[in-house]
């Protein structure tokens, strides 16, 4: 309790600049729960895919439908199942093309919020050093005046950036790392989106080969 007592008291003491850097810190956690929340609920690809042995080889025979019921509408990978089950006759370009684009829709929607944290990333900082440039200015106008110099408020100007510089730049590292985070598992995700539209590519292409025409 102790310890808490103490960090909202330094807290106090940044001035401010703590507000604005208060707001960023929360939209970096706001936009942190909001991206692991995304990722866990759809961009995961389901158990019975998974653990199947023979995705992503040439003429595997998953039941895809079957085994995408369990994930959401909004799911990655049941949306990149779209454009390989209506309308077989379609030429096989056009359904490559509607996946390609989809991939980039499904990309740009996992990635909301990416910019925000970036922008963190560079302004805590920033602002803690705003903070650290006006503690110092406030303590160096008190030895500007004639007479005896309040030890107090020069230790309180020096206190206001310290606390200003350290605060802005845990922001900025807890932005830093979520942003790494989320852009290795966007990665990761589009890796597993390429592998799973390859592996519906296979099927269609055998599938037109077995019935001695390809679309």
């Amino acid at each position: 309790m102790q310890d808490w007592t103490n960090i909202l008291a330094a807290v106090r003491v940044g001035g401010w600049v703590i507000y604005p850097l208060t707001i960023l810190a929360v939209l970096a956690v706001a936009i942190v729960l909001d991206r692991a929340y995304v990722f866990l609920r759809f961009g995961r690809l389901p158990a019975a895919i998974r653990n199947a042995d023979e995705i992503g080889m040439p003429g595997s025979r998953i039941d895809w439908e079957d085994s995408l019921k369990e994930a959401g509408k909004q799911n990655a990978f049941r949306r990149m199942n779209a454009p390989w089950t209506p309308n077989p006759s379609a030429p096989l370009w056009l359904r490559e093309a509607k996946a390609e684009a989809l991939a980039s829709q499904i990309q740009r929607d996992m990635s909301k919020g990416f910019w925000v944290l970036e922008t963190i990333v560079t302004a805590a900082p920033l602002l803690g050093l705003l903070g650290t440039i006006v503690g110092m200015m406030h303590s160096f106008q008190l030895f500007g005046g004639s007479g005896l110099v309040d030890p107090g408020g020069v230790t309180g100007g020096v206190a206001q950036s310290l606390v200003a510089t350290a605060i802005g730049l845990v922001v900025a590292l807890f932005a830093l790392f979520a942003f790494n985070y989320f852009s290795r598992r966007l990665e990761r995700l589009m890796d597993e989106l390429e592998s799973f539209a390859n592996a519906r590519l296979s099927e269609v292409r055998l599938a037109a080969t077995d019935a001695g025409a390809l679309p």
